[in-house]
């Protein structure tokens, strides 16, 4: 079964799952479209599937049923969720579709009136209802034994850790809180708890992703519960002490996050921060309802950079947002001339069915959004490319990703997997194992990649 086609999304789920089953045992495929946080939710149910008797089957024709995990964020993602159970109910016929777009059941079924049950995002109770339905468990409690890290779709070394769900924003191009709903933190104990279980099991980088990490624990009001406090800072240092590498994704420039780099300059966390900044122009980023602060983001950028010299930032942006002019185009291209952002990634805009966004006037004509949209991507080209090259001759640590006999796939602290650049090394590799921190001499830099070799 193929699930998230590496040119499609950039959280491609390697499963390494048990083929084996005893007689009789019922056997479940999962397809799981969308972001990390989506991975997350379809980790959770197979967990809880594994831990009820069922089976997991790699592929179509040996489940008795498949659970397709769906994107709904975009209209092309939702394009892709609908060819996905499309593709399901092909290959196999009985197919529950659970995820994003299953906060608007009727589009799904307008489309496949022959699926057997939908349910929305996060809803574990009720996805394992709609399969007990569809195919009874047949648990045998001396048999059916559960890892207890459960059921993984990333690689053994590293695993996404979601510490929220939902998001307070009301960003116009966005449908986010109407599907997910508002912030939901987990108990900061609860957190670290599993993330030191994913650790002991052998886990080497903890990738932390919610809709918005800068706000986590708001909504719990920094409440503190058995020795851990709710709050990104105190959470980061709490994980930092695990001895593994810790990534924060999804982080907003809220004034505080600037408390979170003295823990990257004394090696705590990673110097990585994924921040969405969409924009640089104070008039889109009015229209987009975002802080519109981009001179002080500069500033801010400036400051991180004096404390923490070796931070990576990545950030994604949008182009041809409605009643972007030329003028407001130059004022981001500026903006990254002096941002000299590490990582970057630019959409289209595209109107998605109950974003606010829609109504607005002086929506941009497809070939001027593509026009700018290979604009940018030049621009962010060259300053990867220049980032990039300042490395060769240095020495670096990297984590080890994955080893072929050609070269070993690896990636820097300034990576994270299926999103940012790779280091390969060519020579010398055959000894690596996934998940091995090493360190690495740069030899050569590309627009994205670097090569190197062992130290």
């Amino acid at each position: 079964m193929s699930t998230n086609p590496p040119d499609l999304r950039p959280d491609l789920a390697r499963a390494v799952l048990r083929e084996d089953s005893r007689p009789g045992q019922p056997k479940i495929g999962m397809v799981s479209l969308g972001c990390p946080k989506a991975l997350v939710d379809s980790e959770r149910i197979l967990t809880r599937l594994r831990a009820e008797g069922y089976a997991i089957s790699p592929d179509y024709a040996g489940a008795d049923a498949v659970i397709v995990n769906t994107c709904g964020f975009l209209d092309s993602a939702k394009a892709e969720s609908l060819e996905a159970i499309g593709e399901a109910l092909n290959r196999n016929g009985r197919v529950l579709v659970t995820g994003c777009l299953g906060a608007d059941p009727e589009y799904i079924t307008g489309a496949h009136p022959s699926v057997l049950a939908v349910t929305g995002p996060h809803q574990y109770e009720q996805v394992l209802d709609a399969v007990h339905k569809a195919v009874p468990p047949q648990p045998d409690p001396f048999v059916d034994l559960l890892p207890a890290t459960g059921v993984t779709l990333t690689p053994r070394h590293y695993s996404y850790l979601k510490i929220s769900e939902g998001c307070n924003h009301a960003c116009k191009f966005c449908i986010i809180p109407d599907m997910r709903g508002k912030l939901q933190s987990r108990p900061a104990h609860a957190i670290v708890r599993e993330a030191e279980k994913l650790v002991e099991a052998g886990v080497k980088e903890l990738l932390v992703i919610s809709q918005d990490t800068s706000a986590y624990g708001l909504d719990l009001k920094y409440a503190e519960e058995r020795g851990h406090r709710a709050h990104i800072t105190d959470l980061a240092r709490d994980l930092g002490s695990l001895g593994a590498w810790v990534r924060l994704h999804y982080v907003y420039p809220y004034p505080h996050v600037r408390e979170l780099i003295p823990l990257m300059a004394e090696g705590l966390i990673l110097p990585y921060l994924d921040i969405p900044f969409q924009h640089a122009d104070t008039g889109v980023l009015k229209r987009m309802a975002r802080p519109a602060a981009a001179a002080r983001t500069l500033d801010e950028i400036a400051a991180w950079r004096e404390i923490c010299p070796d931070i990576s930032l990545r950030s994604t942006f949008i182009v041809g947002y409605p009643g972007e002019t030329e003028d407001e185009f130059q004022v981001l291209l500026d903006w990254m001339d002096e941002a000299q952002l590490d990582r970057v990634g630019c959409f289209q805009y595209e109107n998605v069915d109950g974003a606010r966004s829609n109504a607005l006037p002086d929506h941009v004509p497809d070939e001027v959004k593509e026009e700018r949209w290979h604009r940018f991507m030049e621009k962010a080209q060259a300053i990867s490319e220049a980032k990039l090259a300042a490395k060769v001759g240095k020495t670096i640590e990297v984590i080890v990703d994955e080893v072929e006999e050609d070269a070993a796939t690896c990636r820097t602290k300034a990576d994270a997997p299926e999103i940012d650049g790779c280091l390969f090394i060519d020579e010398g590799h055959e000894d690596l194992k996934p998940g091995q921190i090493v360190s690495v001499v740069v030899d050569e830099a590309g627009e994205y990649d670097l090569w190197g070799r062992l130290a």
